[in-house]
């Protein structure tokens, strides 16, 4: 199965300046984000040319207040470092991969 990259504050912009990545908004208390991760988990072997992260938003309140998430979970889709979409709430695998197909 294809790794979800874990990224932080730190790490963030490296993280989505090149290529198509979706980043996964998330934190532990979430239900709605652990059944995101259980989409993203089968969405990813599917979807060749997307790099998979997710971001815990309690650990990493940097990225998440610059980025206004106020609701968890948050999709976004970068593609060379520029966000081109943003899914707020729970979003089913077949939405998630028409978005993603759509960036490549």
């Amino acid at each position: 199965m294809k790794d979800v990259l874990t990224l932080t504050d730190e790490t963030f912009a490296s993280g989505t300046a090149s290529g198509v990545v979706l980043v996964d908004f998330w934190a532990t208390w979430c239900g709605p984000c652990r059944m995101q991760s259980a989409v993203i988990e089968r969405v990813a072997p599917m979807m060749r040319g997307v790099q998979f992260c997710a971001i815990n938003s309690d650990e990493n309140p940097e990225v998440s207040t610059a980025l206004g998430v106020s609701t968890l979970p948050t999709l976004m889709i970068y593609k060379d470092g520029k966000l081109v979409d943003r899914i707020t709430g729970l979003l089913p695998e077949a939405q998630l991969r028409q978005k993603l197909e759509a960036q490549l």
